[in-house]
């Protein structure tokens, strides 16, 4: 019997006991806050636009829009859903919350302190806003 035999076991049994290691991901903290659109208040519409002014920091620089841009996709698709589904688009702020955030389990990422979430009705479409008092 070769002398390493039992060296061998030993170490495939060892290495097929052990879970991995490997460090889980940190979970993004998620909202489902989103405030209801009002054009007359004078808030500003923040547009997801990466704007990369130094190369080592660029990555850092677009993350926040490009978070941005997703959750609007994310709420674009079930928007678009439910018209094609009920060949109309949600009445109201309340039937969005209700039928888009609700039953589809939609939650957005955080957005940096100043920044919120609000729903335009009028033009379906999920938009970042900075308030006035928030600058």
């Amino acid at each position: 019997m070769n002398q390493y035999l039992p060296m061998a076991l030993t170490t495939l049994l060892l290495c097929g006991c052990f879970e991995s290691q490997q460090p889980s991901a940190p979970r993004q903290k998620t909202t489902d806050k989103i405030g209801e659109f009002d054009p007359n208040a004078g808030d500003e519409v923040v547009k997801p636009e990466v704007k990369m002014t130094n190369p080592i920091t660029g990555p850092l620089e677009a993350y926040g829009p490009m978070v941005q841009m997703l959750a609007g996709l994310n709420i674009d698709q079930a928007v678009n859903l439910f018209h094609a589904t009920e060949g109309r688009y949600p009445d109201s702020y309340d039937e969005f919350m209700t039928r888009i955030i609700e039953e589809n389990k939609i939650r957005l990422p955080v957005l940096s302190p100043g920044l919120e979430y609000q729903y335009d009705v009028e033009n379906h479409k999920l938009l970042v806003i900075r308030t006035l008092s928030n600058p």
